[in-house]
């Protein structure tokens, strides 16, 4: 039985706060400590493009704090909760 993330999370429901991202990643962040992020956020939000650029948005975050663990001060300039009534809504199990 194979699980399909996209499908489970397609379920959730996101309020994103246009006006208060809770995650920042650093400016021109550690490729290689980047990397480890993009491996370990269940959501996928931690992109690395063709020319090796670092690219992440905070819409669509778990709230698992996955990268604030894994990454630590290494990349990140901020990570917080959203604000009230802000962030995910798990509607799946």
């Amino acid at each position: 039985m194979s699980v399909n993330v996209e499908e489970k999370l397609g379920i959730d429901k996101f309020r994103v706060d246009e006006n208060n991202a809770h995650i920042y990643i650093k400016n021109d962040p550690d490729l290689a400590e980047f990397y480890k992020l993009h491996l370990a956020c269940p959501a996928g939000l931690y992109k690395i493009d063709d020319k090796y650029g670092c690219r992440f948005d905070y819409a669509g975050c778990l709230e698992c704090g996955t990268c604030r663990v894994v990454g630590g001060e290494t990349v990140l300039a901020k990570w917080e909760f959203p604000n009230g009534g802000m962030g995910v809504e798990f509607r799946y199990g």
